[in-house]
């Protein structure tokens, strides 16, 4: 019992001594004025300190931001009046089909210029019209299928690669910032000749925002890339399935 006692008042002993390293460590020195008490850790008073490696890399995490909106915006828009269109389209151009008015299912394709499905249709019409009805033709009209399903693909996916790329490199980019202001924090404290958190804590506070940004820019445009890419590949499969219909469409006529 007075070995165990002993050991306990030893190991309570130490873990005081350490406190008290610790305290001492972590205390500003009284020349400092209470800076430590007046430190502005707000995000604005924070910005205002930085360096300019740190206003730098926020400057080019504000302009892939602003990219990125852009791209998502002129995107949402696209597709929305895509599936719009093609919606209004499709019930008309089936009609017109029905009745064999060829000429009249390419004017409604030509009245829908934002359909992607519109715009399928019309390419293997137009192949019809100028030749008639013909194996020949219909392999024509299939070829032209693919190079309007093709084009209009790319025409989806255009800026995507961009979102892919912010979404992938921000991150990266806030870290550089974070780990130029980390180094700039230790040797501060070097040349202060000064120790403990407090002398490192406003830097290093500074340099982690430059994570957060780039967090926050990447984590929108890697949800609306995935987003994106699912719109488009619905609106393939959507292409695709336009185009296999009015093939059996053209064979069946040829067959009557």
């Amino acid at each position: 019992m007075i070995t165990l006692s002993y050991v306990w008042f030893k190991a309570g002993v130490a873990t005081m001594n350490a406190m008290a390293f610790v305290q001492d460590t972590t205390a500003q020195p009284p020349a400092a004025g209470g800076a430590a008490g007046t430190e502005d850790f707000t995000l604005w008073g924070m910005i205002q300190k930085m360096g300019w490696v740190a206003r730098v890399v926020a400057i080019i995490l504000f302009i892939m931001s602003m990219y990125s909106i852009a791209v998502m915006v002129e995107r949402f828009l696209t597709y929305n009046a895509a599936k719009k269109q093609s919606r209004e389209f499709a019930p008309k151009v089936a009609a017109a089909l029905r009745d064999n008015r060829i000429e009249e299912a390419i004017n409604i394709s030509d009245r829908y210029k934002k359909s992607h499905l519109a715009m399928v249709v019309n390419a293997g019409l137009q192949d019809i019209q100028a030749a008639g009805i013909s194996v020949n033709v219909i392999d024509s009209a299939k070829r032209a299928l693919q190079r309007a399903t093709a084009i209009k693909t790319a025409e989806f996916k255009r800026g995507l690669s961009a979102l892919a790329t912010i979404g992938s490199t921000a991150p990266f980019v806030g870290l550089f910032g974070t780990v130029v202001g980390i180094i700039n924090s230790f040797q501060g404290m070097k040349s202060a000749e000064s120790t403990g958190i407090g002398a490192v804590a406003g830097g290093i506070s500074e340099a982690l925002i430059e994570t957060a940004f780039g967090l926050i820019v990447a984590v929108p445009a890697v949800w609306m890339y995935n987003y994106f890419s699912s719109k488009v590949e619905s609106f393939v499969v959507e292409m695709d399935n336009s185009s296999s219909e009015l093939i059996d469409y053209f064979l069946k006529q040829r067959g009557q």
